[in-house]
């Protein structure tokens, strides 16, 4: 009779080590980085994660450019960190970084705005800077011109030594990028671009923040944007009037309209508008033919984005065959290219994506101008 409950209890007992045995290796095999540490909330971007820990984080980055095959990692660490042998990454970078050199305009808007602009040592392309703050660094010879992005000056770069580059790129074939990283200077890719919607855009200040040890700041920032975004949206909806947009303009006599599933038609979504293309999904931008947009759309009321055109005079000059629309007929185009900074960049490209509250409010106030009547527009202006 003794022996069935020394039995169960041997089996019990059995149990129970195989039990831990596997949860113990389960807690091994498991990687480095998600055993203890904290995940950063990130609300709406979809390309990059980071964990934090005690004293060095990893960040992830899923899409550097679209359809990238593989995710990047990266080791971000203090001084002095202990950091797991079996951690696996592709760059590490110590942080805070001290001198960075950025290869997109739209990174400006995040190291203003996180107060880091003057640890901006180099970029490609000065004269596509439109901000007055980093205009006055340059102007001030404390910014290199580093040539083009897709041909970066590698020597200059190089003799530059800074903490970081964060690099911008349409696929993986950069060399100029390969040539830094065997200098032992590391290159960390930021693809805020390859963002489907305004917020997630908006978003990468975190990325920023985490380099410079300003996670609180951007966490911040991006909260009182997003607040402002999400209240002008629900502004816009008390309008009983959702006109009719088209966007996009002529080029060699194609109309490159943006897809409805695009962070530009987004915007026109969010702000209570009738994009004539919203059934549309894809990457990059339609090209249609001039006869099938204006069949579709000749009675839009509102066109927004036109291109390169700054005036009316200019519109015609390109094509005669613009004055066929209602929107051009009752003066309803608005165009992003009247607003730049000194040296000829457009402010839209730099700091739109880091404000898109701003970009909504634009455009509320076009759509539904009783509604946003003491807004100044800072993108969106009539044309001339």
């Amino acid at each position: 009779m003794k022996s069935k409950p020394r039995l169960l209890k041997r089996l019990i007992f059995i149990f129970l080590v195989l039990g831990f045995i596997s949860c113990k290796n389960s807690k091994e095999a498991e990687p480095a980085e998600f055993q203890k540490g904290e995940k950063m909330e990130i609300e709406n971007a979809r390309g990059f994660s980071i964990i934090r820990f005690e004293n060095y984080s990893i960040m992830k980055v899923n899409t550097p450019w679209p359809e990238a095959e593989d995710a990047f990692t990266y080791l971000l660490y203090e001084e002095n960190a202990q950091i797991p042998e079996d951690l696996e990454y592709d760059q590490k970078v110590e942080v805070p970084v001290e001198s960075i050199v950025v290869t997109s305009t739209t990174h400006i808007p995040a190291l203003e705005a996180l107060g880091q602009e003057e640890k901006l040592v180099g970029f490609p392309g000065l004269n596509y800077i439109s901000s007055e703050k980093t205009r006055k660094l340059i102007d001030a010879g404390k910014i290199s011109e580093l040539g083009q992005n897709e041909n970066i000056n590698t020597e200059v770069l190089i003799n530059l030594s800074p903490d970081v580059v964060t690099g911008f790129a349409i696929d993986a074939s950069n060399k100029s990028f390969e040539t830094i990283q065997k200098t032992g200077i590391p290159v960390i890719y930021n693809g805020d671009w390859t963002e489907a919607t305004p917020l997630g855009k908006a978003e990468w200040i975190k990325f920023f923040g985490t380099l410079f040890g300003k996670e609180e700041k951007a966490k911040q920032i991006f909260d009182e944007i997003k607040t402002e975004y999400l209240n002008a949206k629900e502004l816009a909806k008390t309008s009983e009037e959702k006109p009719t947009v088209i966007a996009g303009s002529m080029y060699n006599d194609k109309w490159y309209m943006p897809y409805g599933n695009s962070w530009q038609a987004r915007f026109i979504e969010d702000a209570n508008a009738n994009y004539l293309y919203s059934d549309t999904h894809g990457d990059g931008s339609l090209s249609l033919a001039f006869e099938s947009v204006l069949e579709k759309a000749q009675e839009a009321q509102f066109w927004v984005s036109a291109g390169q055109f700054a005036s009316y005079e200019q519109l015609f000059n390109e094509s005669e065959h613009y004055r066929r629309f209602k929107a051009v007929q009752d003066k309803n185009v608005y165009s992003v290219s009247l607003s730049k900074g000194a040296t000829g960049g457009i402010t839209f490209y730099e700091l739109g994506p880091q404000r898109p509250d701003l970009i909504l409010k634009d455009l509320i106030s076009i759509f539904h101008p009783n509604l946003l009547k003491d807004h100044e527009p800072v993108f969106y202006k009539p044309l001339n």
